[in-house]
């Protein structure tokens, strides 16, 4: 894919969506189209046709990153950890409403901010856990994020530490890598993943994407231009043309990062006019060219057509 080929979006072409939804995080798009935000009023919301929501479910703490599995239930990545001290993966069925704990510890320790869910091929429920807290220390540096997944037998594993303060994640077309948004790294981790579902060492995908927090201390308070070369990443996910979309949750940003490394800036609103700390990217529609774009910011998601389809997901193949 060629660099001019990704043109960017106009702001004005971005519509609200799902108005009246507590910390819309996330949006699942399901395989029969239906659109579901994460919700802290419930667990989750669908946006109905006429924009009103259907809440369902009641999950507490903080409904976060959002997912399908290939059975059809929401996977729900909590992160409750600074309410309760407790962030567990969980599971919506949208039908019945019933939320089930897929996950609320690892070797004894009780999860405290689970941040994404992505399931693959196998039904293998892979989740990224930014820190086990508090959570002022994972932004000032501590690097205790981890990745686990859990398996359709129940397995739990843990395949990835030391990251700083862990959050969205990706898999590319093939499922041979996993993408993780490194926070306050400002930058996205590649890691192999081998046929048993380890991972192996991981590097940098494409470049540092902005300042850290760190370097602009001095520059407080921030202006809009300051916050603009913030590369704090937060969500991810790949387009059919396999450029990973990243949102930059500080600058109010997102950009595309080639498959030849460039990075290109797709939608930009310094001053937080409509798209205010954009959190997550996820495509929808007939063609999966209608981008929902998630916040903790703002009772709305934003929706938007992008110039490139989405990748399926695994639950979204042959729908």
């Amino acid at each position: 894919m060629a660099v001019e080929q990704l043109q960017p979006m106009e702001l004005s072409d971005c519509e609200k969506i799902g108005l009246g939804a507590r910390r819309p995080e996330d949006v699942a798009v399901s395989a029969t189209g239906e659109v579901w935000l994460s919700d802290q009023g419930s667990a989750c919301a669908r946006v109905d046709a006429d924009g009103s929501l259907f809440r369902r479910g009641t999950a507490g703490g903080a409904p976060n990153g959002i997912n399908f599995d290939l059975e059809g239930r929401i996977v729900i990545a909590n992160f409750g950890g600074p309410e309760d001290g407790r962030g567990p993966l969980q599971r919506l069925d949208p039908v019945t409403g019933e939320v089930e704990v897929v996950c609320a510890e690892i070797e004894g320790r009780t999860l405290y901010g689970c941040n994404y869910p992505l399931t693959d091929s196998t039904g293998r429920i892979w989740c990224s856990h930014s820190t086990w807290g508090p959570l002022r220390d994972a932004f000032a540096g501590r690097d205790d994020g981890s990745i686990f997944w859990v398996s359709p037998e129940g397995e739990v594993r843990i395949v990835a530490e030391g990251i700083r303060f862990a959050n969205g994640i990706a898999m590319d077309e093939g499922e041979e890598h996993l993408y993780v948004c490194e926070t306050t790294g400002c930058d996205v981790l590649q890691y192999p993943i081998a046929a048993d579902g380890s991972l192996g060492a991981p590097k940098r995908y494409g470049p540092k994407l902005g300042l850290e927090v760190r370097e602009v201390q001095d520059s407080r308070p921030l202006s809009a231009e300051v916050r603009s070369q913030l590369g704090v990443t937060d969500g991810c996910g790949f387009d059919a043309a396999g450029n990973l979309w990243v949102t930059l949750v500080m600058a109010n940003k997102v950009v595309a990062i080639t498959p030849s490394g460039d990075v290109v800036t797709m939608l930009s609103d310094p001053e937080g006019g409509i798209m205010r700390s954009p959190t997550n990217v996820s495509w929808g529609g007939s063609d999966l060219q209608d981008l929902y774009i998630g916040s903790i910011a703002t009772n709305y998601v934003l929706k938007v057509r992008t110039p490139i389809p989405g990748m399926p997901m695994a639950y979204q193949q042959g729908s």
